[in-house]
């Protein structure tokens, strides 16, 4: 799977919002999105498989516990496809810019 296909699913991006903000159990991960998007435990498991298995996140085992974070080298390969459009990105903001401000002059 694609970077960009594992980031294309709003259950998995919320999952990765929260584990930005540090190691997570499972359960709280569980408990979050099941609130949130009313999917049940087996599915986030499911999409918490999905992260792992593309190096979006790593888990560890802490007694009982399964404990989440992001992997870095996930958001690192999303980062460097999208380092290939950049160059198009200033000429594209530029016409946007000039559009705009022509669109302004027109409406004083």
């Amino acid at each position: 799977m694609e970077a960009f296909d594992v980031l294309g699913d709003p259950v998995r991006r919320r999952i990765l919002e929260l584990l930005v903000e540090g190691e997570c159990p499972a359960g709280r991960v569980t408990a979050v999105v099941r609130a949130e998007f009313g999917i049940s435990q087996p599915a986030v498991s499911r999409q918490l498989r999905v992260l792992r298995e593309n190096g979006f996140a790593t888990v560890r085992a802490q007694g009982t516990r399964r404990l989440y974070a992001v992997d870095p080298a996930g958001p690192a390969a999303a980062e460097q496809w999208l380092a290939g459009l950049r160059r198009f990105w200033p000429q594209r903001l530029d016409a946007l810019g000039t559009e705009l401000t022509r669109g302004s002059r027109e409406d004083r």
